[in-house]
């Protein structure tokens, strides 16, 4: 079984409508199963909204609080998807779809 882990590597800032207001997110998800693992990186950008309820001060939002915006972003097929593609380049190592270089040629 595969678990996923999110992480936010970089946070891009513009000062208005409130100081250090988030624009864009650099993630990883990546995906761990025994001894294999995989991940993919990403970036997600949010739109600025003058009046938006919900505003935390940048220096009370924690890591946890951007992966809920970036998952909302995605939407729930899409979290899926970037799953999926991890969970693909696990399921590669695992039981690789292609043969070693070293395969001796059938005419040799």
């Amino acid at each position: 079984m595969t678990t996923y882990t999110w992480s936010i590597n970089a946070l891009y800032t513009v000062q208005k409508p409130d100081p250090d207001y988030i624009v864009n997110a650099m993630w990883t998800l990546t995906g761990v199963n025994g001894q294999y693992s995989a991940s993919i990186d990403g970036n997600t950008q949010f739109a600025v909204q003058a009046q938006k309820p919900d505003y935390i001060p940048y220096d009370q939002i924690t890591e946890a609080d951007v992966i809920a915006w970036v998952q909302a972003s995605l939407g729930e097929q899409g979290v899926a998807n970037t799953e999926a593609c991890v969970q693909g380049q696990i399921d590669s190592q695992i039981n690789p779809p292609i043969s070693p270089a070293n395969t001796p040629l059938p005419w040799a």
